[in-house]
């Protein structure tokens, strides 16, 4: 697809002498954000535009997060902006929610008296199953057992717009990476892992269900403005190694509390070696070390893994925003770990 250019003006306060009260930015393709929601599409229009502003107020190269983080600022002229910091104001692509805390988010949506609600959010019915025989009877007891919480969030999502995944649809993380997430996404879950999805690029990032419903009710997220936490990957994985191995030794590096407060954030030519569900493995475990969340910088795994999940066009839309899906050049860190793949999974 062709690149098409469009001027927008940003506010002469914001702009310093050195830099002109207009640029450039590319009419990036609208796709769905989904092949269930085609009409609910990806706002990397949007994203740009307050990238652009911010760094227009920072002059400094920014980070992944903070592109993908700034970008979802409700207001990014006024924003006050000082990582480890600053309470952000931010305004999420979508809400996922699994069935043991779906309950409660539901409640207190419908308490609030709005016909539906203003994100694209899904319930997920997996964390009521209980494995103690075999798939299938432990799913038709959770069936029988969980059946009055079932209807509820059933009938509550065809109510008021909320996608529902039965039980027995699959593992909440594994839906959102194959059907939900993409690159730069902004996504907030009801569940600890859900930093899964920074495997295909974006910021998933676990949350309570108080929080969910702010985002549902229209009402801009508050977050703490992380520090960057950068991980830096050269070489390549072989042999024995396995993603998990990766996640360990970052793990053995910053402890059970290291990563508290920050996001980690994974780039180096090492990034490379290690495919779209290894990176989500790493991402996953990164709540195991107290992270915000993980995320990795969009590349050709990522692209693969999107054409093979029937979602070309999300991975040509991603790729016309390639530059926003990498850190910049030069972008600091607030702490920064070097690991070389060649050398992980030995002992």
């Amino acid at each position: 697809m062709a690149s098409i250019t469009r001027l927008i003006s940003l506010p002469r306060a914001t702009c310093s002498r050195s830099f002109h009260t207009s640029m450039l930015v590319r009419a990036h393709p609208s796709v769905a954000m989904s092949r269930l929601e085609p009409d609910k599409t990806i706002n990397y229009n949007k994203i740009e535009e307050n990238i652009g502003v911010v760094k227009n107020r920072l002059k400094r190269p920014l980070t992944l997060s903070e592109k993908i983080l700034y970008g979802h600022l409700d207001n990014p002229l006024e924003q006050d902006i000082v990582r480890g910091e600053s309470y952000l104001r931010l305004r999420p692509d979508r809400v996922a929610m699994q069935d043991a805390t779906a309950q409660m988010a539901m409640l207190q949506f419908i308490s609030s008296g709005l016909p539906k609600v203003a994100v694209p959010s899904t319930i997920h019915c997996d964390h009521l199953i209980q494995a103690q025989i075999g798939g299938d009877k432990d799913l038709a007891r959770a069936k029988d057992i969980n059946a009055e919480v079932y209807d509820f969030l059933q009938t509550a999502g065809a109510k008021y717009g909320v996608g529902f995944w039965k039980p027995g649809s699959g593992i909440i993380h594994q839906i959102i990476l194959e059907n939900y997430a993409f690159p730069g996404v902004l996504l907030i879950g009801t569940d600890s892992h859900t930093p899964n999805g920074g495997g295909l690029g974006g910021l998933c990032i676990g949350v309570g269900g108080a929080d969910a419903v702010d985002v549902m009710a229209d009402i801009p997220w508050e977050l703490k403005c992380p520090q960057v936490i950068g991980v830096e990957l050269t070489g390549k994985l072989s042999g024995w190694a396995s993603p998990k191995d990766v996640i360990l030794k970052v793990a053995d590096i910053l402890t059970v509390k290291g990563g508290t407060g920050a996001i980690v954030e994974y780039h180096g030519p090492g990034v490379d070696s290690i495919s779209c569900t290894g990176m989500g493995t790493i991402c996953n475990m990164g709540a195991e070390i107290g992270a915000t969340t993980s995320v990795f910088p969009y590349n050709k795994r990522m692209k693969d893994y999107l054409i093979a999940t029937n979602r070309q066009d999300v991975a040509d839309a991603a790729t016309s925003m390639q530059e926003h899906l990498v850190p910049d050049e030069g972008a600091h860190y607030d702490r920064l770990i070097k690991i070389n793949l060649d050398e992980v999974g030995f002992l």
